[in-house]
């Protein structure tokens, strides 16, 4: 019960971490979804089996949390409820690919364990590049500068309401947790058996409960759109970070980084 209050209280870090004040803090949000969006592009195209193209991407996450200040534990507690659904598809490539590529003493690798390295890395670098982006950048400044790019105020509105009530559903789950514990306090988790009545009631609570949020943004106003501050225009340095970053990029798209320094080091202490 802890864990999960500790959960709750914890979902509001990351928009806490985008009000500070720092170099990565100050860029255009619009450069920043810019720079998210070809950085989950060009780690998403390579292939199944590149391991050694990716690593120069992990330059970019480290650089950011380094310049915005931005703490990596609760990153990281973040990150961990993608890895489960990659790992499980990482298992299935070493079960079922299992053509071997090289030998390590007694160990035979396969393409399989090659892919599913592959899979852990890319998801570890795209997940971690849009918790940054969110770290940095409040969400409603967020949602306004997608819909300023076209994108249907509906599906940002729905985006924007999803990650903020996130932890009304979850407290409510607190609730019910509590309320199960006192009647059967035997039990540390939800029986098998009661686990369809717990989550019918939840979902009923859930519904109740978001009927009153709805009316109560109503009747402060609330027309569809969040009202946020008037967003600066894009600056010089706005641009320069922009071009930087994505040419770095498809340069480590294209180009072997990690190849071309090992090549470096071997030719000079061959």
């Amino acid at each position: 019960m802890t864990k999960i209050l500790k959960a709750v209280s914890g979902l509001n870090d990351l928009e806490e971490m985008a009000d500070r004040k720092t170099v990565v803090h100050d860029f255009h949000p619009l450069s920043k979804i810019i720079v998210t969006f070809v950085f989950l592009i060009t780690v998403i195209s390579f292939n199944r089996y590149e391991i050694s193209s990716l690593l120069p991407f992990v330059l970019y996450p480290v650089l950011m949390m380094t310049l915005s200040m931005t703490p990596f534990k609760p990153l990281f507690y973040r990150l961990l409820p993608a890895l489960p659904f990659s790992l499980f598809g990482g298992i299935s490539n070493i079960i079922f690919d299992q053509i071997p590529v090289f030998t390590i003493g007694f160990l035979t690798v396969t393409s399989g364990m090659i892919s599913f390295v592959s899979i852990m890395v890319k998801v570890v670098l795209t997940v971690s590049a849009v918790l940054i982006l969110v770290a940095t950048t409040p969400v409603t400044v967020i949602s306004k500068q997608l819909t300023q790019l076209g994108i249907p105020s509906l599906l940002v509105l729905q985006f924007v309401m999803t990650y903020r009530y996130i932890s009304v559903l979850v407290e409510e789950a607190v609730t019910m947790m509590t309320a199960y514990t006192v009647r059967a306090p035997r039990h540390k988790f939800v029986q098998m058996k009661d686990m369809g009545p717990f989550v019918g009631h939840l979902l009923l609570r859930s519904i109740d409960r978001a009927e009153r949020v709805y009316a109560a943004m109503k009747s402060r106003g609330f027309t569809g759109t969040y009202v946020t501050a008037p967003i600066s225009k894009v600056g010089l340095k706005d641009v320069l970070f922009t071009v930087g970053a994505c040419s770095f990029f498809l340069i480590c798209r294209f180009v072997n980084i990690s190849l071309v320094i090992g090549n470096f080091f071997t030719g000079i202490f061959a």
